[in-house]
């Protein structure tokens, strides 16, 4: 892993002037795709799983229980309850964007989508469910039977669950944010604060972390890395999965796209706000003072990545 010092002096040479309109091939941020091309069926099939409580254990919980698509695909608490109201360790992500994630769970334990709906459904704290009662309780559903048959030749299966959910959380993506606009080249898509507030981010070495078409996701950094963080506050993080001591507390770096819409923050929703997340940021991973009108700037800059899942105009 490349230590957060050559990735925030490689971000300040990259940050421009707040011009205008942006040139593409020098931003360290991207825009996202318009559509990621799913089958209709087969994602069809999905959006009706994913609110579906017969894939949990105790026929109780969905994916949407804890994903909450009117609340932006995350939880609003701190941790979510699962099966028999156990908590999950860690704070629920957003499933916004999550398909453009190089791995899924903060830990990074699932490499596709679908080996993490595989783990989420038979997970014994998250939904408990066991695949073949959940097959057959799918497969028992004429409705189900009849939609498996026409999009998928092998019918109802597990496999083909799984690919249905991955479906359509692949069509879950957030394209039309103001900051994409701006990025595609409407200048006018946010406001000359707002592109301040983006120069503050690249200038602070922000994007050392947050960058690429998520904002963030595509790589494993150590929570904590310029400073001791509060009592309390320390998670294994990537140790779970690896069991290298320098793991301890590395965590997937999360997705910046809709963060001002998905609150609490962090692996384990230390920050109840975006002021109280940017205010740890700089002391914890950047080790650096902002001043209150910078930090202002740049959560001006954070709120032009919320968005609604559908295809830009």
């Amino acid at each position: 892993m490349r230590t957060l010092a050559l990735l925030a002096a490689a971000a300040l040479a990259l940050a421009p002037r707040a011009a205008a309109g942006p040139a593409l091939g020098e931003e360290p941020i991207k825009p996202l795709p318009l559509s990621l091309h799913q089958d209709p069926a087969r994602a069809a099939i999905g959006q009706r799983l994913f609110a579906d409580t017969r894939l949990s254990g105790n026929r109780q919980l969905a994916c949407a229980s804890c994903h909450d698509l009117a609340r932006n695909g995350a939880d609003t608490r701190a941790r979510s309850a699962g099966i028999k109201g156990r908590l999950t360790s860690l704070n629920t992500p957003t499933v916004f964007n999550a398909a453009f994630n190089f791995k899924q769970f903060w830990d990074g334990r699932a490499d596709t989508l679908e080996h993490q709906i595989e783990i989420v459904v038979a997970d014994p704290v998250e939904m408990g469910g066991h695949w073949p009662e959940v097959v057959a309780r799918i497969g028992a559903d004429p409705a189900y039977r009849r939609a498996f048959g026409a999009a998928y030749r092998a019918g109802v299966t597990q496999a083909t669950i799984v690919d249905a959910l991955a479906s359509f959380e692949r069509t879950l993506i957030t394209p039309a944010s103001r900051f994409d606009r701006y990025l595609r080249g409407d200048a006018r898509a946010i406001s000359s604060a707002e592109k301040a507030g983006y120069a503050k981010f690249k200038q602070y070495g922000c994007v050392a972390c947050h960058q690429g078409v998520n904002v963030g996701g595509n790589m494993f950094q150590k929570f904590g890395v310029m400073g001791a963080l509060p009592p309390g506050a320390g998670a294994p993080g990537r140790f779970g999965v690896t069991g290298l001591a320098e793991d301890r507390q590395v965590f997937k770096v999360p997705s910046l796209r809709n963060v001002a819409e998905t609150a609490p923050y962090f692996h384990d929703a230390s920050a109840p706000t975006l002021d109280a997340a940017v205010d740890a940021m700089f002391t914890y991973q950047l080790g650096r003072r902002g001043s209150k009108d910078d930090k202002a700037a740049i959560i001006l800059f954070l709120r032009t990545l919320s968005g609604k899942p559908g295809t830009a105009p």
